[in-house]
């Protein structure tokens, strides 16, 4: 993939992804590129800095963070409430909003629990005066 900054002949400038340069000019050529903002279609490349990373030290290369750790107070603090919750709630999976429900109207003993919800049901427990709030994460077997 290659990104081109562009520019079409009312001077508008903006940047798109071709599969190659000769894609770009197959694509130009064939006039199947168009200005965003007018829909012109004369357009032309201009300069562009190419993404140049800076070098590392020869023998010392950045330690690589691990993505089972934390790297920031924040994501700590994530990842024990994560923890908090999963040890003391039932995971109820995608019969949140009904469990929730029947807990609310006394259909089954309270207990603290936690899954997913559509976004309608969610605003629908909260409309009827439910108390659930939505977490900061997603359950593990969303999460990759």
């Amino acid at each position: 993939m290659i990104r081109y900054t562009l520019r079409c002949s009312k001077d508008h400038d903006f940047e798109s992804w071709f599969q190659s340069a000769e894609a770009y000019d197959c694509l130009l050529g064939a006039a199947q590129i168009g200005c965003p903002v007018c829909g012109d279609r004369s357009i032309e490349k201009t300069l562009m800095a190419p993404a140049v990373r800076p070098a590392r030290k020869a023998g010392d290369p950045a330690p690589k963070p691990k993505l089972s750790e934390p790297t920031s107070e924040i994501e700590a603090a994530m990842a024990e409430m994560r923890r908090q919750v999963e040890a003391n709630s039932d995971y109820v999976g995608l019969n949140f909003a009904a469990e929730a429900r029947r807990m609310h109207e006394g259909t089954i003993d309270q207990r603290a629990i936690y899954g997913e919800a559509k976004p309608e049901d969610a605003r629908a427990l909260i409309e009827d005066g439910v108390p659930v709030a939505p977490l900061p994460f997603m359950p593990r077997r969303k999460a990759n």
